[in-house]
């Protein structure tokens, strides 16, 4: 009796060339959608905003950001943009939110004003913590002390201005002038004014020790002048005869007091 062959099953075809036209076909479509998003407004910055600048203007700081609207959304980044933002003089830091689509902020963040200046023209110019001196207008409102008398003394101007940076903000507004005033003992004595009609007589390596003392006598005593040396003095206008309206205390007792 003649055996019957089995019937051998044909091998089916291998799937992995269709796999790879597959993944060819998915990555060209891939590519073609990216091509498109990148040649479309999606991809563009539509909206650029500033805010925080009161020194820098907001012209400025669009032209240091370095992007206008039309340029790619994704590139420079925004720590790039931040960087060229920081390089302006009034600009302590600069943070850049990137909303898609296409939105730009820089938010700034500037030194403060510690003091004011006046050019030979009359124009005002606010000096920051930076020591950076910059021409604000006529118009600004003067929320600092003005300093007078400091040509030629840059170096000691620095000073000052650190030695300002360092005081409250309420103290340091209430500051009307400051001008130089050295002695022997202190090359750095000052004599400031101030808005309660306070004069102080002290010295800009003392200035932060005294801040204290100078506003618990300001906010307790009645209008007068001061001086904080290395022994702390006060005394009332009234008991000087005078009419409180910035008399300057007498030179031989004010002076002599190092």
């Amino acid at each position: 009796m003649t055996e019957r062959m089995p019937v051998l099953k044909e091998p089916s075809p291998k799937r992995r060339s269709n796999r790879r036209l597959l993944g060819v076909i998915y990555a060209l479509f891939i590519v073609l959608l990216l091509v498109l998003f990148f040649r479309s407004s999606l991809s563009k910055i539509s909206e650029v905003t500033v805010s925080g600048g009161r020194f820098a203007s907001e012209s400025e700081i669009l032209a240091a950001s370095g992007v206008e609207p039309g340029d790619p959304f994704f590139w420079p980044a925004a720590d790039a943009i931040a960087g060229r933002v920081e390089k302006l003089e009034p600009v302590a830091s600069a943070v850049v939110r990137k909303t898609f689509p296409g939105k730009l902020h820089i938010e700034v963040t500037e030194f403060p004003a510690v003091a004011y200046g006046l050019t030979a023209d009359g124009a005002i110019t606010a000096i920051l913590s930076n020591g950076k001196e910059l021409p604000i207008g006529a118009d600004a409102v003067v929320d600092r002390p003005v300093l007078r008398g400091w040509n030629g003394r840059e170096e000691d101007k620095l000073k000052l201005v650190d030695a300002l940076s360092l005081l409250p903000d309420d103290l340091l507004a209430d500051f009307s002038e400051i001008a130089p005033y050295p002695s022997d003992a202190y090359p750095d004595r000052i004599r400031i004014y101030t808005r309660t009609r306070f004069e102080i007589i002290t010295a800009v390596s003392l200035l932060e020790e005294k801040a204290e003392t100078i506003r618990a006598v300001i906010e307790t005593q009645e209008p007068g002048s001061m001086t904080l040396l290395l022994a702390d003095r006060y005394v009332p206008y009234t008991e000087e005869g005078g009419d409180g309206e910035g008399k300057a205390p007498d030179a031989e007792n004010t002076g002599k007091q190092d």
